[in-house]
């Protein structure tokens, strides 16, 4: 169980109750992939319960996820992480099952796992057990949100939980410098809340108030959990029929209270948490660069897109890109750009940069070039045919993906429930289909240097610094970065030739598959030389446009030694940063390689992968 750093949700519109039932009526037709022969169902129960049924005869694992759209931006103030804490606490007991713990031990006994996590605005259950188990798995699960048991012992072992999950965050540099994030932010914005809880603010802080933190848990459940507020999705191998019958059975005890969507509007950002230069002291070594800015957020216009278009501009790593000249100055590791934390009221747009020893030297150039590249952008038009291959790009990955395990895909699925329209509960925002220039250049018009925040991590702050952020304990210091200075590192910068990317030769076209007349159980011999052979074997059973290639070179004196050892794994690596500029363009288009050494000498695999999700 953890509260996750990233948000990946938005607060749903609000939904009449009765509305929603009249839709329920109404059949739905969910956009699948073309291959999936799986069955969905959408229902709503009568306590506005909203459901997703799945039917797939082939699965070794059943599971369901149940999203409550209440995060940790309702904690009551001066309770932070009461709404993680309630996370943990449905996991004990109920009055149907008062044993402690008994959920999880027979979610383990029969071949299962589960989980939970707490983002901003919504909580998440799930788990997955052996398809035969799934009713009585099911019946457990429903009672967290029935009548749970929340005893005085259990809420004591629990807070201590919670505190020894944040102890282990403490030395996490992802939490520490998102925290900062945070609490550089306007005071006034949930944004700004310590999400997770600790012994303190769960435990001595409540007493020293005079509260009792069981009755507060009680309170905060009673209050915020209602069925109209909740999403759930069941994956099981039985009929849509079964599963329904199932799932009326099972949820339809779960109070409505008819409790609104919460709502948190505005930015976090005020103007005084702009135009500023935090630098701060990581526990790790190493420098990392984050430059953010507070933007439209992309779910507002899911269907064009805008931020997947800009992110595939910014994060490329082709010739002419940014990352391609600070690579080529030696100045960059990684740079990967991208909307990070979000809702639908807020969004931030981020491009973080692993810089390299010379690289932190050249801080102000490597901000001056990213600038100099994004007025590029701006002042470049908005491409179409740039639009057309990520669509491209997108169909593709969204209609050939493989299947990702059961509890992964009800996970997902729950989450956009709360966010997009029954139509688009799988598709989501992962396929932008309409070319909207106007909602592209909005996005690139609000990555000016009067709306940017940037976040400086190195060791080599270390007592250079006068301020602490309160929870983490994470060392940093501000500065005022107003537009005139970054015009100046943008002038100063090194005069290299940045540009738009090429067109990607690597999008397939044509996905159609060559007919293959007969079944074949092994590979065949095609070629066969002095220094080489090559097998075949055609894909009879799952006919989808896939490839793997396997290329090995044997080399008799790669491990001769273990100099040679260590040697061929320097040349494998050095040869895969060398194709980077090359085949940068076939990672974008699906198709993957890698180079890496084995026994024999060293191995090249190559295969169009359709991302899973």
């Amino acid at each position: 169980m953890d509260s996750r750093l990233r948000e990946v949700d938005a607060p749903a519109e609000p939904a009449n109750g009765a509305a929603a039932l009249a839709t329920a009526k109404a059949e739905v037709e969910v956009t699948k992939p073309r291959n999936d022969r799986r069955g969905y169902r959408r229902v709503v129960l009568p306590n506005a319960l909203e459901c997703l049924l799945i039917s797939d005869p082939d699965t070794d694992k059943a599971a369901a996820s149940m999203n409550v759209s209440v995060g940790y931006f309702c904690d009551p103030d001066g309770m932070e992480g009461l709404a993680h804490f309630l996370e943990h606490m449905l996991f004990y007991a109920s009055e149907k099952y008062p044993i402690e713990d008994s959920y999880s031990k027979y979610i383990a006994e029969h071949g299962g796992s589960t989980n939970a996590f707490t983002t901003s605005e919504h909580t998440n259950f799930y788990f997955d057990v052996n398809n035969d188990s799934l009713d009585d798995a099911l019946d457990r699960f429903a009672q967290f949100f029935i009548k749970p048991l929340m005893s005085p012992d259990a809420t004591l072992r629990e807070i201590k939980a919670v505190d020894s999950e944040n102890q282990k965050n403490l030395l996490s540099d992802p939490w520490r410098m998102s925290q900062l994030q945070k609490h550089l932010c306007s005071n006034n914005h949930p944004y700004h809340k310590f999400s997770t809880g600790n012994w303190d603010t769960l435990e001595v802080k409540p007493k020293e108030k005079g509260l009792d933190t069981r009755a507060e848990l009680i309170n905060f459940y009673d209050s915020h959990y209602s069925a109209n507020l909740m999403q759930l999705v069941v994956y099981g191998k039985e009929s849509l029929d079964n599963i329904q019958t199932l799932v009326e059975s099972k949820f339809c005890d779960i109070k409505n209270v008819g409790r609104k969507h919460f709502s948190f509007a505005g930015h976090p950002c005020s103007s005084k948490d702009l135009q500023i230069l935090v630098k701060a002291v990581p526990i790790k070594q190493g420098h990392t660069l984050r430059i953010l800015w507070p933007i439209t957020p992309n779910v507002r216009h899911y269907k064009e897109g805008p931020c997947k278009y800009v992110s595939h501009l910014i994060g490329h790593e082709g010739e002419g890109s940014l990352f391609y000249i600070l690579k080529k100055l030696g100045w960059a590791m990684s740079l990967e750009a991208g909307e990070g934390d979000w809702s639908y009221e807020f969004s931030f747009f981020s491009v973080v940069i692993q810089l390299t020893d010379v690289g932190h030297e050249h801080m102000e150039d490597v901000v001056g070039l990213l600038f100099r590249y994004i007025t590029l952008l701006q002042t470049s038009g908005t491409p179409k045919w740039i639009f057309d291959e990520l669509l491209a790009i997108c169909e593709t990955g969204f209609h050939y993906r493989d299947k990702s395990p059961p509890s992964n895909y009800v996970v997902n699925i729950s989450s956009n429930m709360q966010i997009f329209p029954p139509e688009d509960w799988l598709i989501a925002s992962s396929v932008p289909s309409k070319f909207s220039p106007d909602a592209i250049q909005k996005v690139l018009n609000e990555l000016t240097t009067e709306n940017v925040r940037i976040f400086w991590e190195s060791k080599l702050f270390e007592g250079h610094t006068d301020l602490t952020e309160p929870w983490y304990g994470t060392s940093y210091c501000v500065e005022a970065v107003p537009p005139s200075i970054m015009q100046k590192w943008v002038e100063n910068a090194p005069n290299e030739d940045l540009h738009l990317p090429k067109p990607n030769i690597f999008i397939p076209t044509d996905l159609s598959l060559k007919n293959v007349e007969e079944k074949t159980s092994f590979p065949c011999m095609l070629r066969k030389t002095l220094f080489s052979r090559l097998w075949y074997k055609p894909d009879t059973m799952f006919f989808t446009p896939k490839v793997f290639i396997k290329m090995d070179f044997h080399c008799p004196l790669s491990n001769s030694s273990p100099e040679s050892s260590v040697l061929t794994d320097v040349f494998t690596r050095l040869l895969m940063d060398y194709l980077n500029d090359y085949a940068y363009d076939a990672e974008v288009a699906g198709l993957y390689y890698a180079v890496r050494p084995n026994d024999t000498g060293f191995q090249r695999l190559l295969w169009l992968a359709i991302m899973t999700k």
